[in-house]
């Protein structure tokens, strides 16, 4: 599959020049144009190149560390599963990444406090060289 490098850095350009941000929160799962990316980083998916993502830490109001989701349902230490609108999902934890908020387009929703915990303590548990135990 040929990737679409120039439709992407078209979007990316008129991303970069919008003053508009949306307000986001920790929790939340956004529409975030990630884009066309190199080799094995996640790429979105339609025109405007976007997947799901979870705001894991808010920077300030426009930087957040964020992960992005996928359907796929793998059984691999770095995909965790949650339950998000009775649709199961995992996150994609190797594509934890820090995003810009003129790429969010719009929320889907909140992850609940329990799950949004899990998450955390897996993603600390990763940094510090410990791997999760739940896959998908």
């Amino acid at each position: 599959m040929e990737k679409d490098f120039n439709n992407w850095n078209s979007l990316k350009q008129k991303l970069d020049i919008q003053h508009k941000t949306p307000s986001f929160k920790e929790r939340e799962i956004w529409w975030c144009s990630i884009g066309i990316n190199i080799g094995h980083e996640e790429n979105g998916k339609s025109e405007l190149f976007s997947r799901p993502v979870l705001i894991l830490r808010k920077f300030n109001n426009h930087i957040f560390l964020g992960i992005p989701l996928t359907s796929a349902v793998k059984d691999n230490k770095y995909y965790f599963p949650i339950t998000f609108k009775e649709q199961t999902s995992c996150l994609m934890l190797s594509q934890l990444r820090i995003l810009e908020s003129r790429r969010l387009t719009r929320m889907k929703g909140k992850l609940s406090d329990n799950q949004f915990l899990r998450v955390r303590k897996v993603v600390s548990g990763i940094v510090m060289g410990e791997y999760p135990t739940p896959h998908c």
